[in-house]
């Protein structure tokens, strides 16, 4: 924008913005950002052949649970930073609470086998690739959260971009819960954990460059 378009804008008083702009945004950005990821999921990885079963036990959904419960937080902090001047009161110490249950579970179901359980119950059977896939599958994701966030003209940009992140791993692994076999405390509390914030470290980084307006 040139200058004197500034100070023709400027002149004219306040630009009202669109109502409900942020909702549109996100909305737009987590449909086709989830659907990206949920494709490149189906098609890349495939749903486990035991859903339906999988269903029916309690770790499947603490799993889950735990997803998206950082997907909401992430979201929530997200749309604040997005906008200039909102505060983000103490929504960012929320985040420890699903972090603090999974690892609490997590020490329990350690203390209840012997030392040599312990390990394969940490590290599984795809420890291997289980950050990775999480980590590739919210790129459709961050993409499109970054697309809404920068035009939303946020000003804290590395906090924004981690937001942009965090919402973006969650998301990736809440739909990695459709393929995962691994349901055990030890491991979604390391490797799930460990895939969302690789995003949110990426999106720290880069969110100064991302996201300038």
């Amino acid at each position: 924008m040139k200058t004197d378009d500034l100070i023709e804008m400027l002149a004219k008083g306040p630009v009202a913005v669109a109502p409900h702009a942020t909702r549109r945004r996100y909305g737009v950005a987590l449909l086709w950002g989830g659907a990206g990821a949920f494709l490149l999921m189906i098609f890349g990885l495939g749903v486990r052949p035991d859903l339906a079963y999988a269903a029916t036990l309690p770790l499947f959904w603490f799993k889950s649970a735990f997803a998206l419960s950082l997907s909401l937080l992430g979201l929530l902090i997200s749309s604040r930073l997005a906008r200039p001047g909102v505060a983000l009161k103490r929504w960012p110490l929320a985040l420890a609470a699903p972090v603090l249950i999974v690892w609490i579970v997590a020490a329990v179901s350690l203390y209840n086998v012997v030392p040599d359980q312990r390990l394969p119950l940490f590290l599984g059977e795809t420890w291997k690739i289980c950050t990775i896939l999480i980590t590739i599958l919210s790129l459709p994701l961050f993409i499109a959260v970054t697309w809404a966030v920068r035009g939303l003209a946020p000003t804290r940009l590395r906090m924004s971009g981690a937001a942009a992140g965090l919402l973006s791993g969650s998301l990736a692994a809440l739909i990695y819960c459709l393929h995962c076999t691994e349901l055990e405390a030890p491991f979604i509390g390391t490797w799930y954990l460990l895939g969302i914030s690789i995003p949110t470290l990426l999106g720290c980084l880069l969110g100064p460059r991302l996201l300038r307006w």
